[in-house]
């Protein structure tokens, strides 16, 4: 009913975010592709959903009748795991806002472009990319409201798709390379902008998971500490450029994969 579901037995809901498929050049992004497509052959058995939450591509447009070229093996492998009635949720994030409709129609994704609440096994998870929340980053706030307005968005469809493509991928490169390195490091958590947006969401709107992505960083903790066991999880998903890093609920228990990789 709505976005209240229930896990079926030996079942699972997975979530992953920030794979930036595309950099820094074809040949890393391929490497990566390799090892995240194993994952998806890896979770299909026992994968109720699948949660991409922001940036798996590290730019993408669509164009009436083009898309970037590419990633279709991951592409495939997504289609595979719907075929086999895995739903597929699928967040925009900053890098791959202008997702329309090609990856609902040729995959079977339901595309998300805001956070969302699910209800899964009476627990609820409030479930977003992360871009935009919270204080501060109002250089970035203004920008995505011109990103995402129509007019802008119908205006660029006009340049050629090798010139289009070519030049939105130039700019996504060097806004990843001006604040990348900033995401592998977080701050004191208390001083995370999107835990400070989880803690005062949770007042009006309670969850028992935070569930973000874009800051590149895998963690998962105690969104209020002083309540110990009782308190709700704050998660930030990592990414699979440096992390591999997943997430995983059985129904009962939530857990944060993190493989060994830095």
């Amino acid at each position: 009913m709505g976005n209240q579901f229930e896990i079926q037995s030996a079942k699972r809901i997975y979530f992953a975010s920030d794979l930036h498929l595309g950099a820094p050049h074809a040949k890393a992004s391929a490497e990566r592709e390799k090892v995240f497509g194993q994952w998806l052959d890896a979770i299909a058995e026992d994968a109720q959903a699948l949660y991409l939450v922001g940036d798996l591509f590290d730019f993408w447009f669509e164009y009436r009748h083009a898309v970037p070229k590419g990633f279709v093996r991951t592409l495939g492998k997504l289609a595979a795991l719907h075929d086999r009635g895995v739903k597929l949720y699928f967040f925009t994030g900053n890098h791959d806002l202008w997702v329309r409709d090609y990856l609902s129609e040729e995959i079977g994704f339901e595309i998300l472009t805001k956070p969302v609440v699910h209800v899964w096994n009476g627990k609820r998870f409030y479930i977003g990319h992360g871009d935009g929340l919270g204080p501060g980053d109002t250089g970035y706030k203004i920008l995505k409201r011109v990103f995402t307005f129509r007019p802008f968005q119908w205006a660029f469809r006009w340049l050629h798709p090798d010139v289009g493509i070519a030049l939105a991928s130039w700019l996504s490169k060097g806004s990843r390379a001006r604040t990348g390195h900033e995401d592998y490091a977080m701050q004191r958590l208390e001083d995370e902008a999107l835990f400070q947006f989880a803690r005062a969401q949770h007042k009006v709107d309670p969850a028992d998971y935070w569930v973000f992505g874009h800051r590149h960083f895998p963690i998962a903790a105690p969104l209020l500490p002083e309540l110990r066991a009782d308190s709700p999880v704050f998660c930030n998903l990592g990414d699979w450029i440096k992390w591999n890093s997943w997430a995983s609920f059985d129904g009962t228990t939530w857990t944060l994969h993190r493989p060994d990789k830095a």
